[in-house]
């Protein structure tokens, strides 16, 4: 197929884009940004970006939610509605939808959230901070995924299918701590009518509506009615997630044989000759388009146009507007104290620990099976990767500190883990023969 000028302009752009490490970078450069800028003579304007207020509504029905908050509430709802896509997916149709392939990569992520949560508790046991146990227990994604495929070809594809369904598992565990312990006094009134808006998209499910915008209009009131209720509005993304349409309305074969029949109906029609099709080959066109779109399910449809939009404008918007940490002089003060410590301490060796111990135990009771064409190595350095815990940490350390103080403290914490995790992580894979 020739390709327009523009097309050939764009080609890079796109080749970039589907690189696997791609979004990491992205993140990482937002990460460098944040940081650069907190610590540059604009400090101010960075500080006072993220609190100029947004309204959106009418009269006395509005939101008025500073830009931060727009961002924490609103766009990372978002970004949990796409994990809740892939926990969908996963459970339906991959890693995760037998106890055969879930065993592992759900055991080392609960070994990946238990041993850091308590690391984490007992350096901060007796302090207000102590609430901040959840904050190690996640592990990004992006950034373990981006230096995985960094880390040379001779890493086996099993061993990233491994880390991508052990980050699944710990996406599921974070989103349950988010809910039940991270959650101030609930609106039972809000949270009965986002129940509502909820039922609605089950009947919608249930009586095979398709549209995408169905699932969005009803979509946003679950969110409003979470947002107001006090449980923190992005687990209204992951449930509203598990009401999207799994299944195709034409079977693989069906689908095959028709789109041949069309294929071949175009093909006897005398050719127009000219850059327009005729009318019967534009008739055949719609029903190729009609046909395939009843061989895609709206699950994949919407994960697949959303994850551009969450890998290169959500998360990389969410670090800007929370990694600015002041880098001083009295850097080696700032970091020393038990949350700091907890969390550097849950991230680095919490994680490694737990996923490395409780993947040994499975494996040698006979409940689960390495990754084919891997070894304790490729384990190691998936543990020491998965001490990446950079944007659900965040997040986390935003919902269990109201003190500014500590938040600022989980920061340079999270900061140096992950960077620590990262390093090792890397070395370690990369000295694999």
């Amino acid at each position: 197929m020739k390709k327009t000028p523009i097309e050939k302009i764009i080609a890079p752009v796109n080749r970039f884009i589907h690189l696997e490490y791609t979004s990491g970078i992205v993140l990482l450069i937002s990460v460098i940004i944040a940081i650069v800028w907190a610590n540059s003579a604009f400090h101010n304007s960075y500080h006072h970006l993220w609190e100029i207020n947004f309204s959106v509504g009418f009269d006395t029905y509005n939101l008025s939610k500073p830009l931060h908050i727009w961002i924490n509430d609103g766009l990372m709802a978002i970004f949990f509605f796409v994990i809740g896509l892939e926990l969908k997916r996963e459970f339906m149709d991959g890693e995760l939808s037998t106890l055969k392939k879930a065993a592992l990569p759900m055991t080392a992520a609960l070994g990946g959230m238990v041993v850091p949560a308590l690391i984490y508790y007992v350096i901060n046991y007796g302090e207000e901070a102590s609430h901040g146990w959840g904050i190690p227990m996640a592990t990004d994604i992006a950034f373990a995924l981006a230096l995985l495929s960094m880390a040379g070809k001779h890493v086996p594809s099993s061993v990233k299918v491994f880390l991508s369904a052990l980050a699944v598992a710990d996406d599921l565990g974070a989103v349950m701590v988010i809910a039940f312990f991270y959650t101030a006094e609930v609106n039972f009134v809000a949270l009965g009518i986002a129940g509502i808006f909820l039922v609605g998209l089950i009947l919608g499910n249930i009586l095979g509506i398709r549209s995408s915008l169905f699932y969005l209009i009803l979509g946003i009131g679950v969110w409003i009615g979470f947002l107001l209720s006090g449980v923190h509005a992005t687990i209204a993304g992951v449930l509203v997630a598990f009401t999207i349409p799994a299944v195709t309305r034409i079977n693989e074969k069906a689908y095959s044989e028709n789109l041949r029949k069309l294929s071949y109906d175009f093909d006897k029609e005398i050719p127009s000759n000219s850059t327009l099709t005729t009318p019967e080959q534009h008739h055949t066109i719609q029903h190729v388009k009609n046909l395939s779109l009843a061989a895609e399910t709206p699950l994949q449809k919407i994960e697949h146009t959303l994850h551009p939009w969450v890998a290169f404008l959500i998360m990389p918007l969410f670090a800007l507007a929370n990694s600015g940490i002041v880098i001083g002089a009295d850097i080696l003060t700032a970091i020393i104290n038990p949350v700091s410590i907890g969390v550097t301490a849950g991230l680095i060796i919490g994680k490694f620990t737990g996923i490395l111990l409780f993947t040994w135990v499975m494996v040698k009771l006979g409940l689960g099976n390495l990754p084919d064409q891997a070894n304790w190595k490729h384990i190691i350095g998936v543990a020491l990767l998965a001490g990446i815990g950079f944007t659900m940490s965040l997040f986390i350390s935003g919902l269990a500190f109201k003190n500014p103080l500590f938040v600022d403290q989980a920061k340079y914490g999270i900061l140096l883990a992950s960077i620590v995790a990262g390093v090792l992580g890397t070395i370690v894979l990369k000295r694999i023969k």
